[in-house]
């Protein structure tokens, strides 16, 4: 775990430089690499499927074509095609196809987001993985990621993990799109959350925009209206209730993996487990952390 506060690392304990599985959390990383290419004009996110000549195994509809590459990467898209890396509890939650139409409703959408990847890649030239060393990594200093990544096809349940930065992995009777998985260190995520906490500048340098971060951290979906929690783009979002206006934004993983931002409050807070062995961290166990960490800040002085 790592807290970083005002700049300067207030708490560390574990290995904060071994690389493992991010799981869920690589969909803000996505999030970063297409507000960087949105800004350079290369991908607009209001254009179509159909505009794009995307289409899957089991075919899509002429409606699900007019999902948008903002519906994907608000989970909004419609779409409830069947879909690489998708979990029990997905799968468990995931609507009949054709039951909602584009932008009507959000169910948490690993089609949407493996779907994504692919505009990504296939607008830019670029792999994921290439792009976010030379756009994101580089610049900001990490020290573990590299961008090294392979490929895994039609996975069994004991699956031997690769010891790369990232890979692809596809299950071709599901889809022709692969998930992009990101395995990271905590240092490395952390400078990754600081960016977005510095509003998408490091240093004087400008690498992502601010009004992307802005665009792309709001509410456009309500996931619990009781503790105030959204979905934007590819971010979990903690809003005002009134305005949907975010004060904090997050994504979670497996295991559990998070990865806050708290921008009044100046600080960041990471959180890993080490799913890639045995571990006994239950979900339930992250909330009275949080807890104990904003006790201590409410006691600074």
């Amino acid at each position: 775990m790592v807290i970083v506060h005002r700049g300067e690392v207030v708490f560390s304990w574990g290995d904060v430089t071994k690389k493992h599985l991010i799981h869920s959390i690589r969909k803000s990383m996505l999030n970063a690499l297409y507000g960087i290419y949105v800004d350079k004009g290369v991908i607009n996110i209001n254009s179509t499927l159909k505009e794009l000549g995307i289409d899957d195994i089991h075919g899509l509809t002429e409606l699900e074509k007019t999902a948008t590459v903002a519906d994907l990467l608000k989970s909004r898209s419609g779409i409830y095609h069947s879909a690489t890396a998708e979990t029990k509890g997905m799968l468990a939650a995931k609507p009949k196809r054709g039951t909602y139409q584009p932008n009507e409703h959000y169910y948490y959408n690993n089609w949407d987001f493996n779907v994504a990847g692919h505009i990504f890649e296939k607008l830019t030239g670029k792999k994921i993985f290439d792009a976010y060393y030379e756009d994101i990594a580089r610049p900001v200093g990490m020290t573990e990621y590299r961008g090294e990544y392979t490929n895994i096809r039609d996975p069994k349940e004991n699956l031997n993990l690769p010891q790369t930065d990232g890979f692809y992995q596809y299950e071709s009777h599901l889809s022709y799109f692969p998930a992009y998985h990101f395995r990271m260190s905590t240092n490395d995520m952390a400078r990754f959350a600081q960016l977005f906490l510095n509003k998408g500048k490091w240093k004087e340098k400008r690498i992502i925009s601010e009004s992307w971060i802005e665009l792309s951290t709001q509410a456009y979906s309500v996931t619990n209206e009781k503790y105030h929690l959204g979905y934007g783009m590819l971010w979990s979002v903690v809003f005002n209730n009134e305005k949907n206006i975010p004060n904090s934004f997050y994504h979670t993983g497996v295991g559990v993996h998070m990865m806050a931002v708290y921008p009044n409050h100046d600080m960041l807070f990471i959180h890993r487990v080490d799913t890639e062995k045995e571990y006994a961290f239950q979900n339930h166990n992250i909330y009275p952390i949080i807890s104990m960490v904003f006790d201590a800040k409410s006691g600074e002085k």
